[in-house]
Formats: structure tokens, C-alpha cells, sequence
């Protein structure tokens, strides 16, 4: 074929190239982008080497006419579809989650938390009450787990513990993680500003390979459910004092109180509804005075 013709063959294509195609080409090349980020840097990457071995076996079957070995790898194709369902479950499970919360987040009708003035209330003194027993649990080197809900619900979770279903106070979470009380090893839940539930079991990290060894299980397990959920988790070392923060399977560590406020204020109250709060919040204050 010579270039003039490759130039026709190009024009005729574009000629026949629709808008739609375009959208077409982006969504294919985002989803191969997405299962290439999928699979890059996790256990999935040896799969797919695995995988791409087996084809490569079966090449060579066929070239070779090995009838039982190309007969064994068919049948095992045939079923393969079951099997990369059964073999990237954790995967797969993890970016239908992600893509759930970034949709789920988009439509506000679907957003089951009504926040309003009393939400924001709420939340703020969960923030600052769990700020003040994060800072005594420190300075006594008493371990502490708290897991702030979000959009993703724990349900599943907090049914591993006891309901408690109360207002959140630095005494209550006192109590809860005393080092003698029957729910201090589990984690606590908390959900809306109230403490939903406690001593809950939570998943250890299973993605997380680079964890530092020296981390206790309380550490793992922040990290484990901040993999699976966009929960924010609160962690006191009871070993060094040292106030962490897991989120979005990483974990940031040597807060104190007023940097752990900024932090969770940041991560739990949307920025737009803070700044609707505080100018409701200050209207009210002139509202009084001129009255």
C-alpha cells in the first residue's frame, strides 16, 4: 500500500467518525486504564504474569499439536471468567467500592445523612471530645481505636460489638477504653456524632505490604478498615502515646489535640456546610445582640 492510499483509507475513516465514536474511545481507554492501575503494584500483577504464561503455554500447545495439554488449557479458559471473579474478589470488591462512594457522593438525594445546623453540631463536639480523650489517653499511654463513619455504612461492623447508641463524651470513651474494661479492645464506632457501638471487631490490612513491623494490631486494623471504607480512625499507640490517623489505607502519626481538631474537622465536615454553619452561626450572635 502506498501513502496516498494510506491517506485515503485515513480520510475515509474520518469521514465516517462520529462524536459518539470519540465518547466511545474515551470510556474503553478509562476502563483499560482503570484495571491497568487495578492490577499495577498488587498481588494481581503475578496473576496476570500467570496468566499470560498459560496463554503462552497454550500457543505452544497448539504449534506443537500436544493434544492433552492444549485440551487441559481450553477447558481451563472456558471457566476462566469464574475463575478471575473467584481469584480477584478483593480487587474487584475495592474498586466497586471506590466507584460506589464517588457516584454515591454525586447525588445528594442519595445521601442518607441529613446535615443539618444539629449535624454539624454534633459531629464538631464528637471531634472535640474524642481531640481531648485522644490527648489523655497519650499522656497515660492508654490505647484507643475510634472510627469515625462515613458515607460507606459500617453496619456489617458494628454489629461485631455491643450497640451503645450515646452521645459522645470524653467520661463515656474514658470508660469504654479502660485498660480493665470488657470492650477495650475492640474499636469504637462512631456514627452521625453519636457513639454507635464498641469493642467491634475490625478487618487487619491485607493490601498494606510496606507496614512497619513494629506497629501493634490496633494500627493494622485502622489501616484495614480505611482500605475497605472511607472511614476515618483515630489510633493511640499504647506502647508510645502516639496519636495516629488512618485514612484511605495510609496512616499519619504525632498528632496532637489541636492538629487532630484541623484534621478531622477537615476530613468530617464538609467545607461548604462548615462555611454555612458559621455564617448561620454568626448571624445568630447579631441577631442576639441587636435584640
Amino acid at each position: 500500500m502506498n501513502i496516498g492510499a494510506l491517506f485515503d483509507s485515513i480520510l475515509t475513516v474520518l469521514k465516517t467518525f462520529r462524536f459518539v465514536d470519540v465518547i466511545d474511545i474515551v470510556v474503553i481507554a478509562f476502563i483499560v486504564y482503570s484495571l491497568f492501575k487495578l492490577v499495577r503494584d498488587t498481588r494481581a500483577e503475578q496473576l496476570v504474569k500467570g496468566i499470560v504464561i498459560l496463554m503462552i503455554a497454550y500457543l505452544g500447545a497448539s504449534i506443537f499439536n500436544m493434544l492433552m495439554m492444549k485440551n487441559l488449557l481450553k477447558t481451563l479458559f472456558e471457566f476462566g471468567v469464574v475463575l478471575l471473579a473467584i481469584i480477584f474478589q478483593p480487587e474487584i470488591r475495592n474498586a466497586l467500592e471506590q466507584l460506589g462512594r464517588k457516584n454515591i457522593k454525586s447525588f445528594s438525594f442519595m445521601n442518607r445523612v441529613n446535615r443539618t445546623d444539629e449535624w454539624i453540631e454534633k459531629e464538631k463536639k464528637a471531634i472535640l471530645d474524642v481531640a481531648e480523650t485522644a490527648e489523655v489517653f497519650s499522656r497515660q499511654k492508654t490505647g484507643a481505636l475510634i472510627v469515625f463513619e462515613r458515607e460507606t455504612k459500617l453496619s456489617d461492623i458494628a454489629a461485631t460489638g455491643v450497640e451503645i447508641n450515646a452521645d459522645t463524651s470524653t467520661a463515656i470513651l474514658g470508660n469504654l477504653f479502660f485498660n480493665k474494661a470488657p470492650l477495650h479492645d475492640g474499636a469504637v464506632i462512631i456514627s452521625n456524632g453519636l457513639v454507635k457501638s464498641a469493642g467491634c471487631i475490625l478487618p487487619l490490612t491485607s493490601r498494606n505490604e510496606d507496614v512497619d513491623m513494629n506497629l501493634g494490631t490496633r494500627h493494622r486494623a485502622s489501616l484495614g478498615i480505611s482500605e475497605v471504607s472511607d472511614a476515618v480512625i483515630v489510633v493511640v499507640s499504647e506502647e508510645t502515646g502516639t496519636i495516629s490517623v488512618a485514612q484511605n489505607g495510609e496512616l499519619t502519626s504525632n498528632y496532637n489535640k489541636t492538629s487532630l481538631i484541623k484534621k478531622l474537622e477537615e476530613e468530617l465536615i464538609p467545607t461548604q456546610e462548615k462555611k454555612n454553619f458559621l455564617s448561620k452561626f454568626s448571624s445568630r450572635k447579631e441577631n442576639k445582640k441587636d435584640e
